[in-house]
């Protein structure tokens, strides 16, 4: 049976056996279930739990060998780098992987090949503009970034990482558009283990004269590693330049308005390092960047497989308005779900991770990041939600919903470090956050239709509650009062979140099995 009975315009009377047949069909398209979601999530979560644990040892490493201004030396210059990255790289990195999971899905390796070395000619395009950039405004950075010395060397010795970066984002496409999961997450281990084994002995030797260095020995690793894969699948070539560059505008185009979102996005980044920079000093930016670091590093273990594995099913399911809203809607649940137990766990142990993690300098950060991990709660829905305009293709949706939250994060940190210093900037975060988010409830309710799910909001009412009275406890109380309240809402909200998940999955399973016991 075909799916031509979705384009009928008369009412269709099926008989029993046929819409059994068809209830089959919608049943298997459903790559949304729980399941599903919960093994990508879990794949690349546990490959993203093994690069934060080496991380982490590299963070300490780096902070105690820097300290909090070579933390903030390091910020800026890495904030800058991805800026002009974001800036020059045409999108390339993320509207390539539609293109080619496209005719892969087409099951047509000629045109697949045919693609790559289009998408390979733009990124070689993409690393001249960027380098050529990123030595002629060299002056210009610096002046707008430091408001103390001459970087402008720096910056200029940073063309190499623009370079690279773009040539990189390629590769990456390439092998997410070719499902290579596992090759995907074999790159992540390698290059966290390789920069932990570099970065830490040149720090040492250095000190904050090897930070250019180790970002640029960090580029090539990363471009190395992801080459290493895919020359093996596709071996590079260069030839019919100028045709694949003609042939590459309307790939281009779709990742205009990605540029357009990410140029904004880095901006707002280092507008906002650079203001705390001339309004407190360089270990401001420092304390900012490690809290901030640390928030998003410790939740991005269950956010990773949502470009590798969602994106690519929310693109497939964009002609089908349920299906589309489905798999927003579950991609939400089962992020909110994963991630409540560890952002409860984050704030009652803050104030034994900075110490460990970084130093006792960077016990200033402890309320900041506390109040600033609420803000991820609202990540869990906001993010998957954020990915259906550039599945339908609306580019231009998705870069004004980027827009907005760029403004309110720029003005939201400066209000918020005017009024309550870095506890303000914490504060700040968090109401940014939940402001995009009912922000993007309303847009892709008017413009796609979705409504959020009822267990999402029953999920969410179970679970921030959780985390406030956790976050209260942490104000409140201490000695053994304190740790037997964080164990306890700890315990509550992971049995919270593995209950339900297990009933999702077994019923998910359960169902399945009826309807191939049927056939």
């Amino acid at each position: 049976m075909n799916n031509n009975h979705n384009e009928e315009t008369e009412p269709l009377i099926l008989h029993h056996q046929e819409q059994e047949l068809l209830d089959k069909e919608q049943l298997e398209k459903e790559e949304n279930s729980y399941t599903h979601v919960l093994k990508y999530a879990g794949v690349f979560g546990g490959v993203q739990g093994l690069n934060i644990l080496i991380g982490l040892v590299r963070n300490k490493l780096v902070a105690l060998l820097l300290g909090p201004g070579g933390m903030g030396l390091m910020s800026l210059l890495t904030t800058t780098l991805n800026f002009i990255s974001n800036s020059t790289s045409f999108g390339i990195s993320f509207s390539a992987v539609k293109n080619i999971s496209e005719l892969f899905d087409q099951g047509s390796l000629r045109h697949t090949r045919h693609f790559v070395g289009v998408v390979r000619s733009w990124c070689l395009l993409a690393a001249l503009l960027g380098m050529v950039v990123c030595v002629s405004l060299g002056s210009i950075l610096s002046d707008y970034t430091f408001a103390w010395g001459d970087h402008t060397l720096h910056f200029m010795l940073l063309a190499p990482a623009v370079g690279m970066l773009a040539v990189t984002g390629g590769e990456m496409a390439i092998l997410k558009g070719m499902r290579r999961l596992k090759s995907l997450a074999v790159i992540q281990l390698f290059c966290v283990i390789v920069m932990l084994l570099i970065s830490v002995p040149v720090f040492y030797f250095f000190g904050e004269s090897g930070i250019v260095p180790v970002i640029v020995a960090g580029a090539f690793v990363s471009m190395a590693a992801a080459c290493h894969f895919t020359f093996r699948i596709f071996p590079y070539s260069i030839r019919h330049l100028w045709s694949h560059l003609s042939e590459g505008y309307p790939m281009v185009r779709l990742g205009i308005a990605f540029i357009l979102a990410g140029v904004l996005g880095s901006g707002a980044e280092m507008l906002v390092r650079s203001y705390l920079n001339l309004q407190g000093e360089l270990s401001t930016v420092g304390f900012y960047s490690s809290a901030y670091m640390l928030i998003i590093t410790y939740t991005g273990m269950v956010f990773s497989a949502m470009e590798t594995d969602y994106f690519p099913r929310l693109s497939a399911a964009n002609n089908d308005q349920h299906l589309f809203c489905q798999a927003a809607n579950r991609q939400a649940e089962v992020a909110l779900l994963m991630v409540s137990p560890m952002l409860v766990g984050l704030i009652v142990a803050l104030p034994l991770l900075i110490p460990m993690l970084y130093s006792h300098e960077f016990m200033p950060i402890v309320s900041m990041a506390q109040i600033a991990t609420f803000a991820m709660y609202a990540k869990a829905l906001s993010l998957p939600i954020s990915y259906m305009p550039l599945a339908k293709g609306k580019s231009q949706h998705f870069m004004a919903m980027e827009s907005l939250y760029d403004l309110m994060l720029v003005a939201g940190v400066v209000i918020g470090y005017h009024y309550g210093g870095l506890v303000g900037t914490g504060v700040a975060l968090a109401a940014i956050h939940w402001i995009e988010l009912g922000a993007l409830i309303i847009f892709a309710h008017a413009k796609y239709g979705l409504q959020l799910s009822s267990p999402i909001i029953k999920y969410m009412s179970l679970q921030l509650p959780i985390g406030i009275l956790a976050w209260a406890s942490a104000q409140l109380f201490s000695g053994w009062l304190y740790w037997c309240a964080s164990i306890l809402f700890v315990s509550l909200s992971a049995i919270v979140s593995l209950y339900i998940l297990h009933q999702k999955t077994s019923l998910w399973n359960a169902l399945m099995e009826r309807i191939h016991r049927r056939r």
